[in-house]
């Protein structure tokens, strides 16, 4: 199977390596314990939305079977935009920037084959924003606040451009947009197909 180097690969710095580099020196010149945080949350923050989804299924096994299917749908949504945004890297094929720029970032740099337009923590964070927002406003509200926050902390810790997590929040935002307005919006007919006795017995586990 033909590999490709990272030489051959698509060098992103000319859109704003300004920037990143920028945002790279402000974390080597933060205090440690603020650096901490922001790398702690930006390898494992994506648990906080699995965490608010676990909230919306509980709180979903004390309404209608329309509710259910929101509830457990929104994990789905945000797999799909995870392999949308998967494929999109395997096209675009974008050298890191730690690999372009030769800086040292506060996460290591990734091997080469390791692309990084679009981010995918910012697209899984986004497409679990907007699927949330259709479970409750108010898990919503916190699950977008957590997307833009991992999309930032993705750039502070020199794994992504600003252009790449600008991306992974459009696609995961509009994969799991497109998604789910048609399939929340017949949320009582789909919740028939499936069975509401069978969705009821899903969500109270």
């Amino acid at each position: 199977m033909h590999s490709v180097t990272s030489a051959q690969a698509y060098d992103g710095s000319a859109i704003d390596g300004a920037v990143y580099v920028d945002v790279v020196d402000a974390a080597h010149h933060a205090p440690s314990w603020l650096d901490g945080l922001i790398s702690g949350y930006s390898t494992y923050g994506l648990a906080l939305f699995a965490f608010l989804m676990l909230i919306g299924w509980w709180q979903a096994r004390h309404q209608d079977a329309a509710q259910a299917v929101k509830a457990l749908a929104a994990p789905v949504l945000t797999v799909l935009a995870f392999v949308v945004s998967t494929l999109l890297k395997q096209a675009v094929q974008e050298n890191r920037p730690c690999q372009s720029l030769h800086v040292i970032t506060l996460e290591a740099c990734p091997a080469t084959g390791d692309w990084s337009f679009p981010s995918n923590h910012a697209t899984l964070a986004a497409a679990a924003a907007v699927a949330l927002w259709f479970v409750s406003t108010r898990l919503g509200v916190i699950a977008t606040l957590g997307a833009l926050a991992m999309a930032a902390s993705r750039v502070w810790v020199g794994a992504h451009y600003p252009h790449d997590i600008a991306a992974g929040l459009a696609v995961g935002a509009l994969v799991a947009t497109l998604l789910a307005v048609p399939l929340f919006r017949h949320a009582d007919a789909v919740a028939g197909v499936l069975g509401r006795g069978r969705l009821r017995s899903l969500v109270a586990g």
